[in-house]
């Protein structure tokens, strides 16, 4: 139990990485967190798309930014490895199916030794013609919905955490 809340309190999203791409052992083991999630009913409705190509990573950041309301923003901060956590839309626990598998993906790249962060926006994207045309291109039919993107990379920086609020955990015996 110790290792797993060092873990949980030691992770911070990452905003800044360092250009080499990250270990295919690590990044196989983070995927598979991520298939080991929790999902409603057991469905396990959450797919994961995984990009490396500096180009292909580039066209979905474009579309976030624009979502973001910034056409020249960066939010994918530069990360070499960027996944896209989607889900199917036919099942009614879609979107946390999803979040839960981002949540295992961004822990155990901690664990992993790997910087990571959580970017929102991806509903929106894949709402959307380019997002639809994306799902095409990727070879996903069916009617899956964006939930979010985890970024990964080597952390070029190291956050500090904020003071975590009192009063948030509320016991009634």
């Amino acid at each position: 139990m110790e290792n797993v809340l060092k873990v949980l309190k030691e992770r911070r999203s990452i905003r800044k990485y360092k250009a080499e791409q990250i270990k295919e052992r690590d990044l196989d083991a983070v995927l598979e967190a991520g298939i080991w999630a929790a999902s409603g009913n057991g469905k396990q409705a959450a797919v994961m798309v995984v990009l490396q190509d500096a180009d292909k990573i580039s066209r979905l950041e474009k579309l976030n930014a624009v979502v973001l309301g910034n056409p020249e923003a960066k939010p994918f901060y530069g990360a070499p490895t960027v996944i896209t956590v989607l889900a199917d839309k036919g099942v009614p626990t879609w979107v946390d199916d999803g979040n839960m598998v981002i949540a295992n993906l961004l822990n155990a790249a901690h664990a992993a030794g790997l910087g990571s962060c959580y970017i929102y926006r991806a509903g929106a994207i894949f709402d959307g013609d380019n997002g639809k045309a994306l799902l095409k291109e990727w070879g996903l039919g069916g009617d899956y919905g964006g939930v979010g993107h985890v970024l990964l990379g080597y952390a070029a920086e190291n956050p500090t955490p904020a003071p975590r609020k009192n009063g948030r955990i509320i016991k009634i015996h």
